[in-house]
């Protein structure tokens, strides 16, 4: 038999299927093929697909252009390219896009600084009645465009990202699109805080706060991100209008040190999530807010250089924090911890970060996670080279319903790390996981030839695991490898390119996600 008979023969068995007195029938789907699929069914395939992959998959053939033109592959669309988006070449062909591919299936557009303008925007307003997220960036912008003709804006906006230049003042634009916005329950504006600049550089109020306020009276979540000018009046002119506030966070906006919390908290009776990251918190100020009357359950005050007065002084009068982040600070040390289990309520604790927290000793970090590591979601004890690996080998069995876990610290240490022993440690008592992170440096690690049994045992035991972060090096490729063998492609990720937080726990998460 030649090589063409063979290739026949195994093609005849692959369409049979076989009876139960053994003999040869011919398979149903023995004619089936993808060209034959429902295109129902195409289209739920294409919906896994990002816009470039949906782009050429329409050159294939002239079925395939009319699925991957279907309006409800549109309904989530971004346009900047250095961000995974679409490329779109010039002003006509967004503007034949809106008007034939988006339309009223529309949901969510990303725009970039080039291709924001009055016409655009007038056609988003007129052919996409059901926009209701929306990302304008003009991050790069050295000029804006002549918005002196806009008259028309989306208008069931719930969702608004602005990314701020530097230098480009907004409130041109600003002014012409207030009386559209005012339904907005989401705000984001995305500052430049990752930029380097000279300090002798003068700083500029590129949009006004204090009017955007008026005009966004049912605000529920506001982020103010890195913001350069961005200090405790802005912060008050927001809990002066916005009754519906729930969420506020102001990471890296570097001139608010608190001045206003007491109005604040007095004011914003519904607020629950309060996130101040690198933010210049004076104790004086939070130790004078009335803790025991608000209703906060969600408290971000990483590097933020707060004393261990202030600290117990907050922490044992906040009535029932659900997530705390409290990385990085010199005065969390033993005693504050005492003072909360002994003093506080963390009864409803269920996320907490310890980041970096050098004064923080084992025993402390042990007796505190013995009494309440059972209710725990989150856990970050990472950044503390005095804390070892047998403190985290001995708290795992306590921590039963954990989902996310970071663990170790990128210093060299003098000690090693038994990885195969915590990794079979973490697989035997935290089935529910789904994000772990090990951020020991790689030379720290120590495991042996039966490595594949250990990151066998945790692939298979947490089904639930979706991302495992861990330093660049030898063992990071066997995990790697040994998790993709399995297909699970996506799990295994290094430090340099994604790091886990307590953040996904956050109550409203999917609302402070700006990219």
């Amino acid at each position: 038999m030649d090589g063409q008979d063979v290739w026949g023969q195994l093609a005849l068995e692959a369409t049979q299927v076989y009876l139960s007195d053994g003999t040869a029938a011919r398979s149903p789907f023995a004619n089936t093929t993808i060209e034959k699929m429902p295109d129902k069914v195409l289209l739920e395939i294409f919906s896994y697909l990002s816009h470039r992959e949906i782009c050429k998959m329409a050159r294939v053939c002239k079925k395939w252009r009319l699925i991957a033109y279907n309006t409800k592959l549109w309904k989530n669309v971004s346009l900047r390219p250095e961000i995974s988006g679409l490329h779109v070449g010039s002003l006509e062909s967004l503007l034949a896009l809106i008007s034939i591919r988006f339309g009223p299936s529309l949901r969510y557009i990303e725009l970039p600084i080039e291709l924001i303008t009055h016409t655009v925007l007038h056609e988003l307003a007129n052919k996409c009645p059901n926009l209701t997220h929306m990302l304008l960036d003009f991050s790069t912008a050295m000029q804006l465009h002549d918005f002196s003709e806009l008259n028309a804006f989306p208008t069931k906006l719930k969702y608004l990202c602005i990314c701020l230049s530097e230098v480009i003042f907004m409130e041109g634009f600003m002014r012409k699109i207030y009386n559209f916005i005012n339904g907005l329950e989401t705000l984001h504006l995305i500052g430049t805080y990752e930029k380097v600049e000279e300090e002798e550089e003068e700083i500029y109020e590129v949009i006004n706060v204090h009017k955007l306020k008026s005009a966004t009276p049912n605000l529920r979540v506001i982020n103010l991100y890195g913001i350069n000018f961005v200090d405790d009046s802005h912060i008050d002119a927001f809990s002066s209008n916005c009754i519906q506030l729930e969420c506020l966070a102001v990471n890296y906006c570097s001139k608010v040190t608190g001045s206003t919390m007491k109005t604040l908290i007095q004011r914003s009776r519904r607020l629950q999530c309060l996130l101040m990251n690198g933010t210049s918190l004076q104790s004086e100020y939070l130790m004078q807010v009335e803790w025991e009357k608000c209703n906060l359950q969600e408290f971000d005050i990483t590097a933020t250089d707060l004393s261990t007065e202030c600290l117990t002084d907050l922490l044992t009068r906040i009535p029932g924090l659900r997530f705390f982040s409290a990385g990085q600070l010199n005065g969390f040390n033993d005693s504050v911890l005492k003072a909360w289990a002994e003093h506080g309520n963390p009864r409803n604790l269920i996320a907490l970060d310890l980041d970096s927290s050098d004064n923080l000793s084992e025993e402390a970090i042990y007796k505190f996670i013995s009494k309440y590591g059972g209710q725990l979601w989150g856990l970050g004890i990472s950044g503390m080279p005095h804390i070892t690996d047998s403190l985290c080998t001995s708290i795992l069995p306590i921590l039963k319903n954990l989902k996310i876990l970071v663990m170790g610290t990128q210093e060299r240490l003098g000690v090693n790390v038994l990885v195969d022993q915590l990794m079979d440690c973490v697989a035997n008592n935290c089935p529910i996981l789904e994000r772990l992170e090990l951020r020991w440096d790689p030379e720290n690690l120590r495991f042996s030839d039966k490595s594949q049994k250990a990151i066998d045992t945790l692939r298979v035991k947490c089904l639930k695991l979706r991302s495992l972060v861990l330093s660049d090096g030898r063992y990071y490729e066997i995990v790697k490898a040994n998790f993709e063998r399995a297909d699970r492609l996506t799990v295994v990720r290094t430090i340099t390119n994604c790091r886990v937080s307590n953040y996904y726990l956050l109550s409203n998460y999917k609302d402070l996600i700006f990219n």
